[in-house]
């Protein structure tokens, strides 16, 4: 135990050392994601503006819903997931993306799949405007919640560090990594309440769905944004556990597997 604190500790202090290159690597990514676009920046706001009118149009035409403000309902839950796709994605190859640089200097390796993350979380940030236009154009309530939505934000960016983390280390070794995420995301994507309610669901598969974090995440979030609820204990404890023990893991498991990345790389 002890040892495994004085490992953590370690990474905090390298991150801290280090926080400069993460500004600059996020910097780089955010520049490389929007080189010669027109709109730049602005398309982290139109995207999930355009995705939520797509998705509304079948979902809401197509097949029937009882979701009260199902624009809104939408745009929550696909702008975390959004967020966690694109971060897990992301992270997944940022060791093999930047070998030369490895190989070169000396660098603590775990900066790069957080600096991806990092990138990752800035880009959500700006949708957050897509999610306030949004309730402004459909008319939703502006509950006093609204001032904590950034809670569960802060929650999954500790998930989604972990997994950029594990992903990373093991695509290092299993190159069919990339292949094996891209499906388990997709599945992952219908296995969560994004666009039905999970009420919907058999009461057995509503039980499994506490095992998703990813539901928890996006629940809490529109309970604040939405609702204007509080959520309950179980889901403070589900968000809070489901980060803290993704990124413990994702921390143990690089720091085991890094030794040997200059071999496969």
């Amino acid at each position: 135990m002890s040892t495994r604190r004085s490992q953590l500790s370690t990474s905090w202090q390298h991150f801290a050392k280090y926080r400069p290159l993460i500004n600059e690597l996020v910097m780089r990514d955010l520049k490389v994601k929007y080189r010669r676009s027109f709109l730049g920046y602005i398309w982290s706001i139109l995207n999930p503006l355009l995705m939520m009118i797509l998705q509304t149009i079948i979902f809401s035409f197509m097949f029937r819903n009882n979701i009260p403000n199902y624009p809104l309902y939408l745009i929550c839950g696909n702008t975390l997931f959004t967020f966690f796709n694109e971060s897990s994605n992301m992270g997944l190859t940022s060791i093999i993306a930047n070998a030369a640089l490895i190989k070169k200097v000396y660098i603590p390796k775990f900066i790069f799949p957080l600096s991806r993350v990092a990138s990752s979380f800035v880009t959500m940030s700006f949708s957050m405007v897509a999610v306030l236009i949004v309730m402004l154009f459909t008319g939703a309530p502006l509950h006093w919640t609204i001032v904590l939505f950034w809670v569960p934000l802060v929650f999954q960016l500790m998930f989604c560090c972990g997994m950029a983390l594990l992903l990373s280390a093991l695509t290092v070794y299993f190159r069919d990594m990339q292949h094996l995420f891209s499906v388990m995301t997709l599945g992952w994507m219908y296995a969560t309440p994004i666009f039905y309610p999970l009420e919907q669901l058999p009461t057995n598969v509503q039980f499994l769905m506490k095992f998703n974090p990813m539901y928890h995440y996006i629940n809490m979030f529109r309970n604040l944004v939405m609702y204007g609820n509080i959520p309950g204990p179980n889901t403070w404890i589900a968000c809070i556990v489901a980060g803290l023990v993704m990124l413990i893991v994702g921390l143990l498991a690089f720091r085991k597997l890094q030794r040997n990345f200059i071999l496969y790389i």
